[in-house]
C-alpha cells in the first residue's frame, strides 16, 4: 500500500472508480465489519486531541456503504466536549475502529488502519485541522 499526502480537501469517497467490499475490524476479532469503498481510499488524518494519541485515520463513509457483521454486544460508547460524536470501542481489545463522526453524523468513520491488509492500494492522506473544528469542518464537502 503506497501513502501519498495531499493537502486539498476534496470528495472523501470515491470519484469514478469502483468500490470493492474492505473488512476490518478490531484488535481482538470481536467487533468486524465490512464497507465499501475505492481500493484507493482518501483518509482524513485529524490533530486533534484524541486522533493523535490514538492514529485515527479517518475513512469517512455513507451508513448504507458499512455492515457491522459482528460485535454489536462488545461496544462501548464514549463521548465528550460537545457530546455529538459517538466513539465505539471494543469492550475487550478497546480498539476504535469506528464511530460517528460530528463532522459527518449522518456518515461514519471508519479508522483505516483498522481495514485488514489486501484490498487497499493507496492511501491518500489530506490533513484535519481538529484543533480548530469548526473552521476544518467547514472547508469540507
Amino acid at each position: 500500500m503506497s501513502t501519498t499526502a495531499d493537502v486539498s480537501v476534496g470528495d472523501l469517497e470515491s470519484t469514478a472508480a469502483p468500490d470493492v467490499v474492505h473488512r476490518g475490524g478490531c484488535h481482538c476479532g470481536a467487533v468486524a465489519f465490512e464497507v465499501s469503498a475505492p481500493a484507493v481510499i482518501e483518509v482524513l488524518e485529524c490533530n486533534c486531541s484524541v486522533c493523535v494519541k490514538t492514529g485515527y485515520l479517518h475513512l469517512i463513509v455513507d451508513r448504507a456503504k458499512f455492515q457491522l457483521i459482528r460485535g454489536a454486544d462488545k461496544l462501548l460508547e464514549y463521548r465528550f466536549n460537545t457530546n455529538q460524536a459517538q466513539h465505539f470501542f471494543c469492550r475487550v481489545c478497546g480498539i476504535k475502529s469506528f464511530y460517528v463522526p460530528r463532522s459527518h453524523p449522518e456518515g461514519l468513520s471508519v479508522h483505516a488502519r483498522c481495514i485488514e491488509p489486501g484490498t487497499v492500494t493507496q492511501l491518500i492522506l489530506r490533513p484535519y485541522d481538529g484543533r480548530n473544528w469548526e473552521a476544518a469542518r467547514a472547508a469540507l464537502p
